[in-house]
């Protein structure tokens, strides 16, 4: 059983200009997360159960059609201080009738910058990037997670960053003109689901040009992500079933959460994922520990079971 999955791609990538949908962004991560290193010519394959069970949502297959069809055609634009480069990811993508699959091959150009990494990449962690409701916050935490290491993004222009998300053309033109809009529906939005769902605790800061807001600058600084879905379900204890009105998400996150948690013991860990209650509520356990609203310091499992009442 997996406790994270980090995946990682090109810096160029993490700054390029292009615009995904959330679920085109999903998909791509997906992909990024079943790369090898010494397969780029390789056939990747997505499972939709299995990106269904990692992300707790569900997919019609003309929404993955059509999803897929569209990140066909929209390019990256990477820059360079020697050149302008427009690429493209796929070079085919073929849906198995009856077999809930999809085969993909990448691009050639596209590969370097998905394998060729060296010490010129970003990486994040797969869930967290999951979690994330949003296209602007997947972009924003990716972005974050370049310079987690460093503690702060540097300063840039917000015509750049809104560059980068493809809410500003080459000719000035511009979604969220507003400051106030823009504060509201990218930057607010993102940073509460990054803070909320993932590794990393995001703040920003804006810098005025005269009268008007010219410049972003992000700090970041790590913090630890409390629920973690493994890639796969984990191994079923002896008449182990999910209680009605769970999702499958929620079953394995809060079965993933005993054991990172050394709840172990095959008796309480059979009475708690036998029930609806314990379940939500050690999933609420995990949300209240990761945004602080409650501290504890030592012996979580002893701190679960006695709010449980498991425990003396």
């Amino acid at each position: 059983m997996q406790e994270k999955v980090e995946v990682r791609h090109h810096n160029a990538i993490t700054t390029a200009r292009y615009e995904y949908s959330e679920l085109q962004l999903d998909i791509f991560f997906y992909l990024l997360s079943m790369l090898k290193k010494d397969s780029p010519s390789g056939v990747y394959e997505i499972v939709v159960k299995d990106l269904s069970a990692l992300t707790g949502k569900e997919y019609q297959y003309n929404y993955l059609k059509k999803a897929t069809e569209e990140m066909g055609s929209r390019m990256f634009e990477v820059s360079t201080t020697k050149s302008y480069k427009q690429l493209w990811m796929f070079q085919r993508v073929e849906y198995m009738l009856g077999e809930g699959r999809i085969e993909i091959e990448f691009s050639n150009p596209i590969k370097p910058y998905l394998f060729e990494l060296k010490d010129n990449f970003t990486s994040f962690e797969l869930y967290a990037a999951l979690r994330l409701g949003s296209k602007y916050g997947k972009r924003l935490y990716t972005l974050c997670s370049q310079w987690k290491d460093k503690g702060e993004i540097p300063k840039t222009t917000i015509a750049e960053l809104k560059r980068m998300l493809s809410l500003r053309d080459d000719k000035g033109n511009e979604k969220f003109e507003k400051i106030a809009d823009f504060k509201r529906f990218v930057l607010d939005e993102a940073k509460k689901q990054i803070n909320k769902h993932t590794d990393l605790y995001i703040d920003y800061k804006l810098e005025k040009l005269g009268r008007s807001y010219h410049f972003i600058t992000f700090t970041v600084r790590q913090q630890q992500l409390a629920a973690l879905l493994p890639l796969s379900a984990p191994n079923s204890l002896s008449g182990e079933s999910t209680p009605k009105d769970i999702t499958q998400a929620q079953y394995e996150n809060a079965r993933q959460l005993l054991d990172m948690w050394n709840i172990k013991r095959s008796d309480l860990v059979n009475q708690i994922m036998s029930s609806k209650a314990y379940i939500q509520e050690v999933n609420k356990f995990a949300h209240q520990l990761q945004t602080g609203k409650v501290k504890v310091e030592k012996n979580i499992a002893g701190y679960l079971l006695t709010r449980l009442g498991l425990k003396a």
